[in-house]
């Protein structure tokens, strides 16, 4: 069995990577990413807002996200199964599969994907590391087409802001 992607293991012709030092403490990223009410104020880049989540934070639990378009069309935001949960250290989660790991029915944009939510204590902040692996080198490339660095980027910066005041 092969070990997991992470920041020093990834391969540059399949995964995307976002890579920040932020400025709050890995509780705070944490609970923004693991609370529906803390996840909804930042997921999606405004003027986009997430109207729907659902989290259950454990291995083959569910996770979700709808989105609303400022014209108030709704699109799913994300949805899949976590495969990985290490409290202020570790989110994984796959679109490729639903909650209890039954295989998904292709529907973001016939998309998939495995994320990787990296947090590493850094002073007072927080060495942050999304990754996002794909199977392969097209799905990639419109990942990357569909805005996953200014998507992420942005939706990171939104998540920072707001992790302040909780």
């Amino acid at each position: 069995m092969s070990a997991p992607k992470t920041a020093t293991n990834t391969d540059p012709k399949l995964d995307l990577v976002l890579e920040r030092f932020v400025d709050v403490p890995p509780r705070l990223v944490w609970r923004a990413w693991t609370e529906p009410e803390h996840l909804m104020p930042w997921f999606c880049p405004r003027p986009w807002q997430t109207v729907e989540c659902r989290i259950d934070l454990r291995p083959g639990g569910e996770f979700f996200t709808q989105m609303r378009s400022p014209e108030g069309e709704d699109m799913e935001g994300g949805s899949g199964c976590y495969l990985e949960v290490v409290p202020e250290r570790r989110l994984v989660w796959t679109s490729a599969l639903g909650p209890g790991y039954r295989p998904a029915v292709a529907r973001v944009h016939d998309l998939f994907f495995t994320a990787f939510i990296l947090m590493e204590p850094q002073g007072q902040g927080t060495k942050y590391t999304a990754i996002a692996v794909h199977p392969d080198e097209e799905s990639k490339k419109r990942h990357e087409e569909m805005g996953f660095h200014d998507g992420w980027g942005t939706a990171l910066d939104q998540l920072v802001e707001y992790a302040k005041t909780i």
